[in-house]
């Protein structure tokens, strides 16, 4: 009788450590806004969170059954950041994230609003899953924005607003 060869080791750590096939594709509507606010000194500050993978971004989330892609900006915008005054001015544009969940391919589309910072804009709170949260200048804004598309959203923005 002839001996079986032994499987390669590579073989077996490829097929260890290699990802389960996508067996769903789930999609998410989510909707977040750009928030900025004029400083003192006539500069434009854009209000970013950090998240709790050290990653700045822009306050967003989950579309709800029977709201709005604006309503939901507003409410994350609430909710995430504790800022209570605003107004919800132009729709900016939608992006598009895809990533794996498991076994899911999530794809994600956001409506992207730019929305003022009104009334007492020092008053902010990061929730508890965020490392941090700040009114950053428009540049270290553009600097330190994790997603390439969000950036080229928040210069569509900054147009806007030296045009009023």
């Amino acid at each position: 009788m002839m001996k079986r060869p032994k499987p390669i080791s590579g073989l077996r750590k490829f097929v260890s450590t290699h990802r389960p096939t996508i067996k769903e594709v789930v999609r998410e509507p989510t909707a977040g806004g750009i928030v900025y606010r004029i400083n003192k000194y006539g500069g434009i500050e854009i209000l970013m969170i950090q998240d709790s993978k050290s990653r700045w971004t822009i306050p967003k989330g989950h579309i709800e059954e029977g709201e709005t892609a604006r309503a939901t900006a507003e409410r994350e915008i609430r909710e995430e950041t504790g800022l209570q005054k605003m107004k919800v001015q132009d729709w900016l544009g939608k992006i598009n994230f895809r990533y794996r969940r498991g076994n899911s391919l999530v794809l994600m589309t956001t409506e992207i609003f730019l929305v003022e910072g009104t009334g007492d804009t020092d008053k902010i709170k990061a929730e508890d899953w965020m490392k941090s949260i700040g009114w950053l200048s428009a540049n270290d804004a553009l600097e330190k924005i994790e997603y390439e598309d969000i950036g080229k959203l928040i210069l569509l923005g900054l147009k806007k607003i030296r045009s009023r």
